[in-house]
């Protein structure tokens, strides 16, 4: 994988999103992850969750799930430490801080979500200095970044 590409987290709202459905900005940002354009970004927090989630509520797509992550091999993050969870935790809620803490953590890019009513708060946008977008306006971004390389 080159050295210069884009080092993307989803939150588990965006995995669930392009397993779901093969339409949609989510499912084209897991093609990029898969033709290795982008390198996908997760938190075993996210791995776990969103396997708790297939399992509830789409344990058609469980094993479809699995085999994507096996064969795109993301780049898995260690949970954050507890104390950093906390401090996430004073800009956005509980069940969404350690995604923002695992973000803050690392050297990501971008973070890509679908929750925009917690995590595109100025309170959080200020907490930390990678970019959160949507997938949509991730792929206009990713775009414009291409249509500049070339």
């Amino acid at each position: 994988m080159p050295d210069n590409q884009w080092h993307v987290f989803l939150d588990t709202n965006v995995l669930i999103s392009g397993l779901a459905s093969s339409k949609g900005a989510s499912a084209a940002i897991l093609d990029l992850g898969e033709a290795e354009e982008i390198r996908i970004v997760i938190s075993k927090h996210v791995l776990i969750e969103a396997d708790r989630v297939f399992l509830a509520k789409f344990p058609h797509l469980i094993e479809r799930f699995r085999v994507f992550i096996k064969n795109l091999a993301p780049l898995l993050l260690e949970d954050p430490k507890p104390q950093a969870v906390r401090d996430a935790n004073k800009v956005i809620e509980i069940g969404d801080a350690p995604i923002l803490a695992a973000v803050k953590s690392q050297n990501v890019d971008y973070l890509v979500t679908l929750n925009t009513k917690h995590f595109l708060t100025t309170q959080v946008r200020n907490y930390i200095s990678t970019p959160i977008v949507t997938p949509g306006d991730f792929l206009k971004a990713f775009q414009k970044y291409w249509e500049q390389v070339e």
